[in-house]
């Protein structure tokens, strides 16, 4: 691990004021969202154009044959409080990259961010990474205009690596999908072209408060930065303010947490062995307990989520229209990290979460994600362990909270609400043998390989690191 690299991250967490002050980059993106306006207008499955519905099947694809499918999901979960359902899955088997361009300016790093509108933002322009692109985008399937910057992620002598990892994204929503993170340095001139902005990570983490501005594909990629180094927490002492402390004190590799990473590893493999997880991709028009009309499918409770379709105008995409099927979730989601400090280090309670779209059985997900409202209709047996904790915490626990969107190109009006919630040192000693009490610089160390931590505990990561910033009370 490169100490000057996890020094150099803290010291642009600290840096509120970059290239320009944090009121200018606010003012240029209330702009970006007054001049980047999409039009998107809900419209019936089978209204889409260059969609079809295979009759074989049922399976809605896209007459290339490429982008992604809307097909069925067969799971069985045999110790699972539901142990076999079927559903709609995004089937989705090409790798995009999410990619963020970082460049040291006066001695701080900068991240380039581009102000970005998709069509399933519910406020349209959002921060997203340097590159979003699928394959089938920056490969230029739909005969668009060229992905900017894209080449600074795709040729190795223009760039220095500071982190690149294989990545899941939402296991009850996409069949084994995987996006390529990556952050990469140059020391180049690089052009500024309109709708990017070089920022600070102090920067990034004020904005990432705010409800819906830091889109998930920069959530998930800044987690992977190598946030994590010896002495930390003697470098950047944050005298007087200890909760602040506390989160750099667990970023700091030399501070021992309530489990090694070995037996936090053995403990992972030990959970994907007794969990059995059986999952398979069937015929759309096989799912039961779910109904297709010419407007949308939706679940038979009216709950969980919908697949409807979508037509897009804009002026500032690689294409300025198209229609394209989205999921609609039913409700706002909750996604939750419970934390306490032990010995000053603070530690967030991991789940470890089996869902029927991961590669590997599970993957470690926050200690509480859900949207509430399921469980009317879900078993009692199913709701989640520490829900209470979470919906009766009160204001003088919550140490963050934002109504953060999830990815606006495959999900429309998708939107969780995350929270970092402090309880006491002695809260859940004995947790349960699918949680642990993780330091941060071991979920960062996680976060260095694929299939660990999943997307929502990654944003949740980023939420985590924002609290070594100024605004955070001691």
């Amino acid at each position: 691990m490169d100490q000057r690299n996890a020094e150099r991250i803290a010291e642009s967490a600290l840096a509120l004021t970059g290239l320009s002050g944090l009121p200018a980059v606010q003012q240029w993106f209330d702009e970006r969202r007054r001049i980047d306006v999409a039009r998107v207008e809900r419209i019936a499955l089978t209204d889409l154009v260059n969609w079809r519905t295979d009759p074989d099947t049922g399976n809605i694809v896209h007459d290339s044959g490429r982008f992604f499918s809307l097909e069925g999901l067969a799971a069985e979960v045999p110790a699972g409080a539901v142990t076999s359902w079927t559903q709609p899955i995004i089937h989705q088997p090409e790798i995009g990259i999410l990619g963020i361009l970082a460049k040291e300016f006066d001695g701080v790093l900068h991240f380039l961010m581009q102000a970005k509108n998709e069509p399933g933002n519910v406020d349209g322009v959002e921060l997203s990474p340097t590159v979003q692109a699928t394959r089938s985008n920056y490969t230029r399937v739909h005969r668009g205009s060229f992905v900017p910057y894209v080449e600074y992620f795709q040729e190795e002598n223009r760039r220095k690596v500071l982190a690149d990892v294989l990545q899941s994204e939402q296991g009850a929503w996409f069949y084994q999908k995987r996006n390529r993170n990556i952050i990469v340095e140059t020391d180049q001139e690089v052009e500024l072209l309109e709708g990017f902005r070089w920022l600070t990570l102090g920067q990034i983490h004020q904005l990432l408060a705010g409800d819906a501005v830091i889109n998930m594909d920069s959530r998930t990629v800044l987690s992977c930065l190598p946030f994590s180094g010896t002495g930390l927490a003697d470098r950047f002492p944050f005298q007087g303010q200890e909760f602040r402390r506390s989160v750099l004190r667990s970023s700091s590799a030399d501070l021992a947490g309530l489990h090694t990473i070995g037996e936090t590893l053995s403990w992972i493999t030990e959970t994907r062995t007794r969990h059995e997880v059986r999952a398979r991709r069937v015929p759309l028009r096989e799912v039961t307990g779910w109904t297709r009309g010419p407007e949308a499918v939706t679940h038979d409770s009216g709950l969980f989520f919908r697949v409807i379709g979508i037509d897009v105008e804009t002026e500032r995409r690689e294409v300025a229209g198209w229609s394209q099927p989205v999921v609609e979730p039913v409700g706002v989601g909750v996604n939750a990290f419970l934390v306490k400090r032990v010995d000053g280090v603070l530690h967030a309670l991991v789940n470890a979460r089996v869902q029927p779209g991961f590669l590997d059985v599970i993957e470690l997900a926050p200690t509480v994600q859900c949207t509430p409202d399921n469980y009317d209709w879900l078993p009692s047996a199913a709701r989640p362990r520490f829900l209470d904790d979470v919906l009766r915490a009160g204001p003088d626990r919550i140490r963050f909270e934002s109504l953060l969107s999830e990815e606006g190109g495959r999900f429309y009006h998708a939107r969780n609400r995350y929270l970092v919630i402090e309880t006491d040192a002695d809260h859940a000693p004995d947790p349960g043998p699918d949680f642990r009490w993780l330091t941060l610089h071991q979920l960062v160390g996680l976060l260095r390989h694929s299939h660990y931590v999943n997307v929502e505990a990654r944003s949740l990561i980023a939420c985590l690191h924002s609290l070594t910033g100024e605004s955070t009370a001691g």
